[in-house]
């Protein structure tokens, strides 16, 4: 088929070339002029079909313009009265058990529309905050460690060292270096610090606001350096399916194209063939996982990097979840681990081709929520990253990254936590939580036959899937909810994973007897009333579920800001 492909190509090419030799020979005319647009745009658009065919195949596009053919014809069917009735009430009900999950209702709630006519008292403020944290009943209470990530606690001795930092430097701003060089110092050696931890002290980088921010902004940078350096104004990046949605995103907001590779269903690594044949002249981003947020596990950063070197092309590690655990699994002595399971592969600037890199301090750096760093191997990679107008009324103005004004409290906030924690610590984290990760790990595969763990997670994260036909992984979450835990599901294969923190160490036998009566439950008395089953359900269930679970999740967002 390949072989098929390039010869079918090579003749497009000779046919078009000589097509325009001959146009060209003859005296120009407007006529000639359509004549060699018409060829131009339809050379082109054969290119980019080639490269689309090449890089998704021909399975994988004849089942794209399947489900496209086929939801078009269900939407048609839809619209029929009688059905369309019956799809409205179905989604009614299902965005108002969004809505009520997420906004308090009763006649207790105080509901604040409008500003108070005086101030209130600071002691008043407490107390309406500790009623709006009780106000919807079974929310997950993050301090009893049920719940699966979202929250990185470092203890309240780190609690009360990163709120003073931040009371010392809550109203400043990172835009005016000049009024809190303070803030400028501790920012420049946050990304000091963590390009050492990464093993590239002479490389350069910048915070940002998280990993999704440090994501677009690796996007944005390679797509104006390809632009500067080799031309391209039609870029391509290629990602595996488990890397983070925030690489679609930047896609989507910087117009470059995603390539989504499939991944082994065993090792959960990106196929590497397939990277390999969607590589192509547009290509300027190739991008892996270390560690992948869907299961945990790691990509084979050192093949990607080969290939990124041999193509000239841009090479990122997404680390925003490994952040302070991976870079301490060597020097923790966590390598290896049961049967050489957990098997320790290079990830950081040490390897050849690796261009950047993304790290959440503010995850296992137990840093305040909204801070990340994106690191780049040298400061001319990082110049396309930021945004320079030199002619605006108001002044020069640049910036590093989306933001103008930034809190420098956070900044100030994550120094304290850095600096707090320190190498020791950071150590002992990581064996505590990868250790209570891999007993969760170990415990599945051993004593609970139902289920298997995908691939082999080496830090903080661990998925779990059903093999069993009278299992559903869904029903699994449900039950577990109901015994107070907060997992995270996925899709594609379903699944259910947990991030552990250090608040899931010391319960990391409780979850594993939780898991075992939760399968047991679904085994034998499925509900099949849950919300995850229900959102699974929509999700798979027919062709155009996933635009059905699009208006959910627009509902999510719009309750998000109901008041």
């Amino acid at each position: 088929m390949a072989t098929t492909a390039v010869t079918t190509s090579s003749r497009m090419v000779t046919f078009t070339v000589s097509t325009a030799r001959d146009i060209l020979a003859r005296p120009f005319s407007y006529e000639s002029a359509k004549t060699l647009l018409f060829f131009y745009v339809v050379f082109t658009n054969f290119v980019k079909a080639k490269r689309h065919l090449r890089a998704r195949g021909v399975s994988e596009t004849v089942q794209e313009l399947y489900r496209r053919i086929l939801a078009f014809g269900i939407r048609l069917i839809l619209r029929l009265p009688s059905k369309k009735k019956f799809v409205e009430q179905q989604m009614g009900e299902g965005k108002l058990k969004v809505e009520d999950k997420l906004v308090p209702k009763g006649p207790d709630v105080v509901r604040h529309l409008r500003l108070p006519e005086t101030g209130q008292s600071p002691e008043w403020i407490i107390e309406e905050m500790q009623k709006m944290d009780s106000e919807i009943p079974g929310a997950p209470k993050y301090r009893q460690g049920k719940l699966s990530g979202a929250v990185y606690h470092g203890g309240e001795d780190m609690e009360k060292v990163i709120v003073d930092a931040y009371q010392r430097y809550c109203v400043s701003n990172p835009l005016h270096p000049e009024a809190f060089p303070a803030v400028r110092k501790m920012e420049a050696e946050i990304v000091a610090m963590c390009l050492r931890l990464y093993n590239n002290p002479s490389g350069a980088g910048a915070m940002t606001s998280g990993g999704t921010e440090s994501i677009i902004m690796a996007v944005k940078t390679y797509r104006d350096w390809a632009r500067a350096t080799k031309g391209i104004i039609e870029p391509e990046m290629i990602v595996p399916i488990t890397a983070h949605a925030a690489f679609d995103k930047g896609g989507a907001y910087m117009k470059v194209k995603v390539h989504s590779i499939p991944v082994d269903p065993v090792t959960r690594k990106v196929d590497l063939k397939r990277v390999r044949r969607a590589i192509n002249p547009n290509t300027i981003l190739l991008v892996g996982s270390a560690i992948n947020f869907p299961d945990g596990n790691q990509d084979d950063i050192t093949a990607l990097g080969e290939l990124a070197a041999k193509h000239k092309i841009g090479m990122h590690v997404d680390c925003c979840l490994g952040s302070f655990i991976m870079p301490f699994l060597e020097p923790a002595e966590l390598s290896g681990g049961e049967n050489g399971r957990y098997k320790l592969e290079p990830f950081d600037f040490r390897v050849r081709g690796v261009t950047s890199i993304s790290c959440d301090t503010h995850k296992y750096g137990f840093a305040p929520k909204g801070t990340s760093v994106i690191m780049y191997r040298d400061a001319d990679l990082r110049r396309h990253q930021y945004y320079v107008n030199p002619s605006w009324t108001g002044g020069v103005y640049a910036s590093p990254g989306l933001a103008g004004s930034r809190p420098g409290a956070l900044i100030a906030g994550t120094w304290a936590a850095m600096q707090y924690m320190g190498t020791s610590g950071y150590l002992k984290s990581c064996r505590d939580i990868v250790k209570c990760t891999r007993s969760i790990a170990n415990a599945i595969r051993t004593s609970i036959p139902e289920l298997y763990v995908l691939g082999s997670p080496p830090a903080s994260v661990v998925a779990f899937a059903s093999k069993h036909p009278l299992v559903n992984i869904a029903e699994v979450g449900d039950a577990m909810s109901r015994r107070g835990w907060h997992l995270n599901q996925l899709q594609n294969p379903p699944a259910l994973h947990i991030a552990c923190t250090r608040l899931t160490v010391p319960l990391d036998e409780t979850f594993v007897e939780d898991l075992k009566d939760a399968v047991k439950e679904a085994r034998l008395a499925p509900q099949g009333t849950g919300t995850m089953t229900q959102i699974y359900g929509l999700g798979t269930s027919t062709v155009v579920g996933p635009s059905m679970v699009g208006e959910l999740a627009e509902a999510f967002l719009n309750s998000l800001y109901k008041a």
